[in-house]
């Protein structure tokens, strides 16, 4: 739980009372390795601290080829924003890519703690914007750079996440194919 109050006071100023209000709301879990936060064509209705592991966010064309958006490495929070926001089904699942400690919380228990209270509205607000900083930064990665830049980004956006997750992975993050990884790897080393 430290965990969780460290990241949140991260984020936002918290008081004492909200920190207990927020926290209150969250229960502890776990994911397995290739567990699903939640599944493609579900209705998101949680979001989750991810205390410990890696989740990857993907989707799957119409052949059945993944393609990973993001990761998700903790500390960090998981959700399909989309799907909670737009009460649609869910088109990104995430998965967990090794044991997760989590702490689960219904979104609308947090919509309604937010209601009114400036300083959980401006948190709700952080995260928000963090989904969407990231969101726009990956896709002008993916517009603008080749694979050597986006590889030595994701290398600093993921220290030592190489060591826990299949290559396979980081290529189909990187938008390239795991020969053509294997191939930069060896060039840069």
């Amino acid at each position: 739980m430290n965990s969780l109050i460290s990241f949140l006071t991260s984020i936002s100023v918290l008081s004492a009372q909200n920190i207990e209000s927020i926290t209150s709301l969250f229960v502890a879990a776990t994911l397995k390795k290739g567990d699903y936060f939640i599944r493609e064509g579900a209705y998101a209705n949680e979001i989750a601290f991810l205390q410990r592991g890696a989740v990857r966010a993907f989707y799957t064309n119409s052949n059945g080829k993944e393609y990973n958006k993001t990761f998700f490495v903790a500390p960090a929070i998981i959700g399909s924003y989309v799907s909670l926001i737009n009460k649609e089904k869910n088109t990104l699942p995430q998965q967990a890519l090794s044991e997760c400690v989590i702490w689960r919380m219904k979104y609308h228990e947090l919509e309604r703690l937010s209601d009114n209270n400036y300083e959980l509205e401006w948190l709700h607000r952080c995260i928000a914007e963090r989904f969407f900083v990231g969101n726009e930064k990956k896709q002008l990665e993916m517009a603008l750079m080749d694979a050597t830049e986006r590889y030595f980004i994701f290398k600093e956006e993921y220290p030592g996440i190489e060591d826990i997750i299949p290559q396979y992975h980081i290529a189909s993050y990187l938008g390239i194919s795991p020969t053509q990884l294997s191939r930069l790897r060896k060039k840069i080393s």
